[in-house]
């Protein structure tokens, strides 16, 4: 039997993005995504859902995405989903459905808000790391290495090189 994983969100960060490490030294950063939708109800009222999303981005991407997110900004996520489960301090089973950043999009201006328009480019740093620009100068994305392990125990990825990047390396 076929299976196939793969969620892409766009929406605006609920808070600043959490970088921590692992006891393994490798770098992970947990994201909130909102995201909307608009609909009309068959009464002709329009009304506006918001679904709140937990994503973990893993390696150099979480490291970027710290780097360059913070609350409120837009961003295209592209990833899979993962169930994680574990035991409260009381014994009871719990869970938590989350998205794994396996790329990402910047959107809108740098300094936040506004979406981001024009064609798409795309470049590499000096790392070999293909970033790609969703719009002049104003979006930019990250897509890690191409062949990432998931060595971590809760499948998270190692994003390869661990080269510093700096402003330069960032095409936007």
């Amino acid at each position: 039997m076929a299976s196939f994983n793969q969620v892409i969100l766009i929406g605006n960060l609920t808070r600043d993005v959490e970088l921590r490490h692992t006891p393994s030294n490798q770098t992970v950063a947990n994201i909130g995504l909102a995201t909307n939708r608009q609909y009309q109800t068959k009464d002709g009222e329009r009304r506006e859902e918001v679904t709140f999303v937990d994503c973990e981005a893993w390696g150099r991407q979480a490291e970027v995405m710290a780097q360059y997110l913070s609350k409120g900004r837009p961003v295209m996520i592209q990833g899979r989903l993962k169930l994680d489960s574990w035991q409260d301090k009381d014994g009871g089973n719990r869970s938590k459905l989350k998205v794994v950043v396996e790329n990402f999009q910047f959107l809108g201006s740098r300094e936040g808000g506004g979406a981001g328009s024009g064609g798409n480019s795309a470049g590499e740093n000096s790392a070999g790391e293909r970033y790609q620009s969703a719009g002049a100068p104003s979006g930019g994305g990250y897509q890690g290495g191409g062949n990432q392990k998931s060595s971590s125990p809760s499948g998270g990825q190692d994003g390869g090189s661990h080269q510093a990047v700096d402003d330069s390396d960032i095409p936007f």
